[in-house]
């Protein structure tokens, strides 16, 4: 970047700034001889005495048209809302009349609850209420083997299976 651009192309002729003030009083002093020395206009005598009696007889003074606001129909809007809900909860009621049962009950709800609410009943306790002739051991088992499984399973993890010694049916 430059320094400085000594030739810029402004120029102020010599000796502008030594006369410059002289020169603004003399034409501030010709233009205020051009102006008036009094206002231009003038209102007549006793024109704002009368001034509002004759606006006030040009205006019509006839009686504006009241509109009729409704201050009640927020409390229509109100009363529809609180009668439309009750008639949903009227009308949902009115239809179900079953009550539950037990037999309404999912297996798989009766099992969450036992598994989720602890009844500390002991192994005796649980042994009173369980008949062991109708218990077969995949009630207990979460998971129930079936044979074809469990074969497969020593089909594909043991190289001999005779070696097991198993008595099979086939």
């Amino acid at each position: 970047m430059k320094a400085s651009n000594k030739n810029n192309g402004f120029k102020t002729p010599e000796g502008y700034f030594e006369g410059l003030t002289d020169k603004l009083l003399s034409k501030i002093a010709e233009e205020q001889s051009v102006l008036p020395k009094e206002a231009g206009f003038k209102a007549p005598e006793g024109y704002f005495d009368t001034l509002q009696q004759n606006i006030l007889q040009k205006i019509d003074t006839a009686e504006p048209k009241v509109i009729q606001l409704n201050p009640y129909r927020k409390y229509y809007f109100a009363a529809a809302a609180v009668a439309a809900v009750a008639l949903v909860i009227f009308g949902i009621n009115f239809n179900s009349t079953e009550s539950p049962t037990f037999e309404g009950l999912a297996d798989s709800d009766i099992e969450n609850y036992f598994e989720n609410n602890t009844m500390e009943l002991s192994s005796y306790e649980l042994a009173e209420v369980i008949s062991f002739d109708e218990l077969d051991i995949n009630d207990i088992l979460d998971n129930q083997l079936i044979d074809d499984h469990i074969i497969d399973y020593l089909d594909d993890n043991i190289d001999d299976l005779d070696e097991l010694n198993l008595e099979t049916d086939e």
